[in-house]
């Protein structure tokens, strides 16, 4: 029998027993998942009280704890990796990447100085340069993988502020539209920012941030003496997918001297199409941008970057001394990441980025993402079809936004008309759309964004909004 301080020293047979099994059990939950429903939460929260427990001093079998969270646990969820996922912004968990994970974290070798394991962090300072190549950045940009485009864009702001703004920084000003992500406002605020330092323009009627009132805003806030440093531009909103005039932006943000940043966390991939850098043009003039490979990049949840035009700043603002880190190298092609980022310790979080890219091209990508365009497009026109339907959003990426909006009812009864409407759709659990409100208007979404969502998906989601519409309408007669 195994000692208990060497318990943990798998066999090699225990360890190949182990993936094999898992292997099994994710391969047909993955090749199960068109048969899955699209969202099934039902009994989520008797399910959590079960599931509470004290720490355990005795062992269980891999074998019941397998049977647990794929029978039980793994099933009551929105399923955010199926084709029927149209809601919020969809990540779509690529299997590669899965592999990469297990790599990475079997292997668990140290990435966050350059020494430890030089190969490991030039492979993913890769990744960071071929998506500084893609947006159109110049050499000298550098950036590195996070965690999400929260902590991107929270970084990017903390970059900015110290770039820009004096250690007593609390006259900045920060200015958005008024349909930015609230990350942008939480940045701010994690930042040390009041939240009333930052200014939420009004948007125009493609939901796209005003100018007129930016500048306004900017003006008033010189004579009152604060300091105006850092302007926000949205590449593809969670309401509506409106991508800001970035040009417009960046113009405006070099005449009054401000740092340009971009949350480009949704739509940023898509300027790997023609029609993408078409619609994202002034995406390469910001001084910061974030992107979400678990997004347009179709990778697992947890994989974020922050690119900034001058990587020297990062630098500037994370470098900190301490006696007991090894010398870092002085090499400009060379990277040390805790030196360019908050983080000291991390995972190898580029290899499931590096090897998808590598096993496909991006031609693979690229396809896909045409793909989500065209679907949107056709999702919008039958949409229009239907009499009652307004579409408030058309796609300006890969988002519609559409309501019910007979004659005759005030907003409040529109709104609980779709209410159910919405209920009605996701009740059938092909797919599943989430909503929003917009100027008091409660609005649904279609997102179309995962790699497995193609046609015959749409037609499904599309048959069941007709099917709804007609219930809902039926309801108010």
């Amino acid at each position: 029998m195994c000692p208990p301080e060497r318990e943990l020293e798998l066999s090699p047979e225990t360890m190949r027993r182990m993936i094999d099994a898992a292997a099994e059990r994710v391969v047909d939950h993955l090749s199960g998942l068109a048969e899955q429903p699209a969202i099934d939460v039902e009994g989520g929260a008797e399910l959590s009280r079960v599931l509470a427990e004290e720490p355990p001093e005795s062992a269980t079998s891999y074998d019941e704890l397998l049977d647990l969270l794929f029978e039980r646990v793994i099933p009551k969820t929105y399923n955010t990796a199926g084709p029927g996922y149209l809601a919020y912004i969809p990540g779509g968990g690529l299997y590669h990447a899965a592999v990469a994970d297990f790599i990475a974290d079997a292997v668990n070798r140290y990435v966050g100085v350059w020494l430890p394991s030089p190969g490991l962090v030039q492979l993913e300072v890769n990744v960071v340069r071929w998506f500084c190549r893609m947006v159109g950045y110049p050499e000298e940009a550098l950036g590195f993988l996070t965690t999400g485009g929260s902590l991107a864009n929270w970084t990017g702001l903390v970059t900015a502020r110290r770039e820009r703004l004096p250690e007593q920084f609390l006259d900045g000003t920060i200015y958005a539209g008024d349909q930015v992500h609230h990350a942008v406002v939480k940045s701010a605020v994690l930042a040390g920012f009041p939240a009333a330092n930052v200014r939420l323009v009004p948007s125009d009627e493609l939901f796209r941030v005003r100018l007129g009132p930016l500048r306004k805003a900017i003006r008033e806030d010189r004579a009152a003496g604060k300091t105006p440093f850092l302007v926000v531009g949205s590449a593809g909103t969670t309401n509506t997918g409106a991508v800001d005039d970035l040009e417009a932006l960046a113009d405006l943000a070099a005449a009054e001297n401000l740092w340009f940043h971009i949350d480009a966390a949704y739509g940023g991939f898509f300027a790997l199409t023609e029609r993408g850098r078409e619609r994202l043009q002034g995406l390469e003039r910001a001084d910061s941008l974030v992107l979400d490979p678990h997004k347009g990049m179709f990778l697992p949840y947890g994989t974020g970057c922050l690119l900034v035009r001058d990587g020297a700043a990062l630098h500037r603002t994370h470098h900190i001394v301490a006696d007991y880190m090894p010398q870092f190298q002085a090499d400009p092609d060379l990277v040390d990441f805790c030196e360019i980022s908050p983080e000291l310790s991390r995972d190898w979080r580029g290899l499931r980025v590096w090897l998808p890219l590598k096993m496909h091209g991006l031609g693979v990508f690229r396809a896909a993402l045409d793909e989500k365009l065209d679907l949107t497009e056709w999702a919008c026109s039958e949409l229009e079809k239907l009499d009652g339907i307004e579409i408030v959003a058309r796609p300006q990426l890969s988002v519609v936004a559409f309501r019910l909006a007979p004659r005759g009812l005030d907003r409040e009864a529109t709104n609980r008309l779709n209410r159910d409407f919405l209920e009605r759709i996701n009740a059938r659990r092909r797919v599943f759309l989430t909503a929003t409100t917009i100027d008091g208007r409660f609005i649904l979404r279609i997102c179309v964004l995962s790699f497995r969502t193609h046609r015959e998906r749409m037609e499904q989601g599309l048959d069941d909004i007709r099917a709804a519409r007609g219930e809902a309408l039926k309801g108010i007669d």
